[in-house]
C-alpha cells in the first residue's frame, strides 16, 4: 500500500458507512492549467514539477482533469504516467500540433461516448483557425460526451482556454462554445460542465454572456486568485473557472457539492503557476 492509499484507508476508518457511501458517488473533477513548458520556469520548469504533479494526483485521484496549455511531449508524459486514466486531446496548429486541451478521465469510472475538438473561430473545423479579433495563438475547446459507470449516467464536458488578449475574442469564443452547448444533439438534455482558463476576471466584460445566462452556476464564486504566477513578479488573477448547467426538469443534473484550490508546493517548486480547482461533484436524484 502506497502513502496516498494509506491515507485513504485512515481517513475512510473514521467516516461512516454512509459517509463512505455519499464519497464513493462523487464525482472528483479538476481543472489544471499546466504551464506550457518550453524549460523557461527555473526552479518551477515542468521538469521539476512532475513529481510534485504525480504526487498530488495519486492522493487527490480525481475522475476527471481538464488540463491547458499542453504541449505534445506533456501530453506523451501525461498518458505514459497517467495509467489509470484514458488521456485525449488535439493540438491547436494546422499540423495539430502546439497546445492542446487534454481531457484525462479515470477508465474504471468513466465511459467515453463521443470526443470532438472544435476551433474557437467562424470556421470551427477548419485547424488552425481563429477569429480577427484575437491574438495570433489560435484557440481550442475539446469537448467530451461521458459516461458515468458507477451511476449510469451521462454529461457533456468543455475543456476551454481563451485568448489571452483580446476581450472581444474571448467573447465570441465563449459565446460559440454556449451556442454549441444549446445545439447539441447527441444527448441533449446531458447536463454540461464548463471548465478551464477563462483568461478573464469575473467582472471582466466578456462574462456579459455568462451573467445572462441563469442556466449557468458559477461553482468558483468567491474562490479568490487561480493564477500566482510562482509569484512575485506576476498580478495574480481570478481567471479559472468551473460552470455547470442546470438539469432540465425530469433530468438528472449534477450539482458540487464543495470547490477547493489545490496550493501544494514542495519548498519553492509548485504545481503551476495557476492554483488547479477541484470540485466534488454529484448527482441529483429526480
Amino acid at each position: 500500500m502506497d502513502t496516498a492509499d494509506l491515507v485513504v484507508a485512515v481517513l475512510m476508518a473514521e467516516w461512516t458507512e454512509k459517509e463512505i457511501q455519499e464519497r464513493r458517488m462523487m464525482l472528483k473533477l479538476v481543472t489544471f492549467n499546466i504551464r506550457c513548458d518550453y524549460d523557461q520556469d527555473g526552479v518551477n520548469s515542468f521538469r521539476f514539477r512532475k513529481p510534485v504533479i504525480l504526487k498530488k494526483l495519486a492522493e487527490e485521484k480525481p475522475d476527471v482533469i481538464c488540463f491547458q496549455e499542453v504541449l505534445p511531449h506533456v501530453a506523451a508524459w501525461l498518458k505514459e504516467n497517467l495509467t489509470e486514466y484514458t488521456v485525449i486531446g488535439c493540438g491547436r496548429s494546422e499540423t495539430l500540433e502546439d497546445e492542446q486541451m487534454t481531457v484525462a478521465f479515470r477508465t474504471n469510472r468513466l465511459n467515453l461516448i463521443n470526443m470532438e475538438t472544435f476551433w474557437l473561430s467562424p470556421t470551427p473545423y477548419v485547424p488552425a483557425s481563429r477569429y480577427e479579433e484575437q491574438s495570433i495563438c489560435p484557440r481550442v475547446c475539446t469537448e467530451v460526451v461521458l459516461e458515468d459507470l458507477q451511476e449510469k449516467k451521462v454529461f457533456r464536458l468543455c475543456d476551454i482556454h481563451l485568448d489571452h488578449l483580446g476581450v472581444q475574442a474571448r467573447t465570441l469564443g465563449l459565446s460559440q462554445i454556449l451556442k454549441k452547448m444549446d445545439d447539441a444533439v447527441l444527448f441533449a438534455n446531458a447536463p454540461v460542465i464548463l471548465a478551464g482558463d477563462f483568461n478573464a476576471e469575473p467582472d471582466g466584460e466578456e462574462f456579459a454572456v455568462m451573467r445572462e445566462r441563469k442556466d449557468y452556476v458559477n461553482y468558483t464564486e468567491g474562490i479568490g486568485i487561480t493564477y500566482h504566477g510562482f509569484e512575485p513578479e506576476d498580478e495574480p488573477e481570478r481567471i479559472d473557472y468551473i460552470y455547470i448547467k442546470k438539469a432540465k426538469e425530469g433530468y438528472a443534473g449534477l450539482t458540487c457539492k464543495g470547490v477547493e484550490k489545490w496550493e501544494d508546493r514542495d519548498g519553492e517548486v509548485w504545481l503551476s503557476d495557476h492554483y488547479p480547482i477541484c470540485a466534488e461533484l454529484e448527482w441529483k436524484k429526480l
